[in-house]
């Protein structure tokens, strides 16, 4: 089974990766990988483009991803389960679904970072996104 888990360096993202490592440990089949995926918008920086240039602000994002996923790396390192990375940009729902959809993954698992009904409302979650548009089965965890 490929599991999809999506990073933010929030403690329900890493929640998120404790749980596909007991999902995978369960499973116990030598077919099982977990892919750690750190999307981060870009857009808010395109102002930041023109005065640093486009490397700067790409290399800015890829160690701020690399700052987050460090955690959940060191997690499955310690439980001794493989993984991949993936580090994206772009709208961070619909490139999370893009690569689970483009790895063939079999499930999404994500974290909830609980904001309240009336952000939820007014802009919408990731996790809720994800679950309305994905084809794969998706697992929000709290």
């Amino acid at each position: 089974m490929k599991l999809l888990v999506a990073v933010d360096g929030s403690k329900n993202s890493l929640r998120a990766v404790k749980y596909a490592a007991k999902l995978a440990h369960l499973l116990r089949t030598s077919s099982n990988k977990i892919t750690l995926v750190s999307v981060h918008d870009d857009t808010g920086l395109r102002h930041a483009r023109a005065f640093v240039g486009k490397a700067e602000v790409a290399d800015y994002l890829r160690e701020l991803s690399e700052k987050e996923l460090r955690p959940a790396r060191k997690l499955l390192k310690d439980d001794g389960i493989g993984y991949d990375m993936e580090i994206r940009t772009g709208h961070v729902a619909q490139e999370i679904i893009d690569c689970a959809n483009t790895g063939s993954f079999d499930m999404i698992v994500l974290g909830s970072k609980g904001r309240g009904a009336l952000a939820d409302l007014l802009l919408g979650s990731v996790a809720q996104r994800v679950l309305a548009n994905a084809k794969q089965p998706v697992v929000i965890v709290k």
